[in-house]
């Protein structure tokens, strides 16, 4: 048994040396042990590439907004580990994760002998998740963000009330496949049987599988711009405006204080799924939709941390996120020297996030940092064809400086691995007195 928070997190981080285990029988074994604690939660699962934890936040925070007391479920975290589970948008404490961890680590260790295999620190985290949520009494509702894929994800043992799929891009593609079609397929396997599908998904191929699916399971879809629609975009200095229209609701002039066109599409999707619980016995009111749409907030996604200096950061770790990115720079910040800091895991599409990168930045420095699967700040350099780089091995210090130094007419933009957002943010807020 462990006694401290720091023994229980060093033990679940340890078991990173499993890697990824797709599949959900170890997940079964451990809920069967137990006593089924997925079956006693009312849940939202949340699939997608990009926009899932943005999409978990808009529903965890209109459903707040409505009285109702709302567990989530994300990864990876940005600020402390205790948040990937959270009660409304706080997260549990370290005693409540050691408790966790002693209540799961003896599962771990039977199933170990098994011929199963342990558990990965994922469905250590994924099963302490479930455990908590179905033995706290005052929950409502669980907004469960799928970890990777969505077939084999260790979420996929919910049986939930609504499923919802942000869009699909090319990433994880040695584990999820090459192809839009084959991602999609992955991220479709969170569909069930007569659960209705909220989907953002443009990509032609990608949606007609989910479709598929849907019509397979006979789950009632709603696609954007098919069964709802967003019009009247416009983008303010800290956030966007937009309307929304379906068969059962319209709403003009919806305020959200996260940054990015994409971003009206989660925020869509959330409303989507909000006006369904309603229709399942929920009562949201059209005030706690704006209410919540405009309160919620999710760090690192093209977040503001100075004005002045201009510092902003966004985990922009694949070629969706840099896509938005990009436009959003090139919209909002034509007229500012833009210098990018860029920190990357290794088995991304490199190249084409970072000619994307070089095409925006005045300038550009790759850096190192401490993990497992992270491309080193020189690897990064060879590929850039910007003609002011820079590789830089020890990140804080030079951070430091670069902060110090951001002019007026310029801004400092800080991306690329939610692994090193989840380290540099809160670096920089200390640096910017902010903490």
């Amino acid at each position: 048994m462990f006694t401290t928070y720091q023994e229980a997190l060093d033990w679940i981080h340890g078991r990173l040396r499993l890697g990824i285990k797709p599949g959900l029988t170890r997940m079964e074994w451990m809920m069967d042990k137990l006593g089924s604690p997925e079956k006693k939660i009312k849940a939202v699962h949340v699939g997608g590439t990009n926009g899932k934890g943005s999409t978990v936040t808009f529903l965890r925070s209109i459903l707040q907004a409505g009285g109702y007391t709302v567990g989530t479920f994300t990864s990876p975290y940005i600020e402390q580990f205790n948040e990937r589970i959270s009660v409304n948008g706080k997260p549990i404490s370290d005693e409540e994760i050691l408790e966790l961890t002693n209540v799961i680590k003896p599962l771990a260790d039977e199933l170990e002998e098994t011929e199963l295999g342990g558990p990965t620190e994922f469905e250590v985290i994924t099963a302490m998740a479930f455990y908590y949520f179905a033995n706290t009494s005052n929950i409502d509702i669980v907004i469960f963000e799928v970890g990777l894929g969505g077939r084999f994800d260790s979420t996929n043992i919910i049986q939930p009330l609504a499923s919802i799929i942000t869009n699909i891009g090319l990433d994880h593609t040695n584990i999820l496949g090459d192809t839009y079609e084959e991602i999609a397929f992955e991220k479709a396997g969170i569909i069930k049987n007569n659960t209705p599908i909220f989907t953002a998904v443009k990509h032609p191929g990608a949606l007609q599988v989910i479709e598929e699916n849907a019509e397979k399971k006979s789950a009632p879809i709603s696609r954007l711009n098919q069964e709802f629609q967003i019009s009247g975009h416009e983008s303010m200095a800290r956030g966007e405006v937009f309307d929304l229209k379906s068969k059962s609701l319209a709403f003009e002039r919806l305020e959200i204080t996260m940054i990015g066109q994409h971003q009206t599409e989660n925020a869509a999707l959330a409303v989507l799924a909000v006006d369904y619980l309603n229709q399942a016995g929920f009562q949201v009111t059209e005030q706690a939709i704006r209410m919540g749409l405009k309160k919620a907030y999710w760090p690192g996604r093209l977040e503001i941390l100075s004005e002045n200096p201009l510092v902003l950061i966004d985990g922009a770790h694949n070629q969706e996120g840099i896509t938005a990115l990009v436009h959003e720079l090139s919209t909002r910040y034509s007229d500012r020297h833009i210098h990018i800091v860029f920190a990357a895991l290794r088995d991304k599409k490199l190249d084409e996030m970072i000619a994307m990168l070089d095409g925006i930045a005045d300038q550009i420095s790759f850096v190192s940092f401490d993990f497992y699967r992270a491309a080193q700040a020189e690897e990064l350099y060879q590929i850039s064809h910007s003609e002011n780089k820079l590789a830089v091995d020890d990140w804080k210090p030079y951070l430091f400086e670069q902060v110090k130094n951001v002019g007026s007419g310029e801004m400092l933009v800080v991306t690329g691995s939610l692994y090193f957002i989840s380290e540099a943010k809160p670096f920089i807020c200390e640096n910017l007195g902010k903490n």
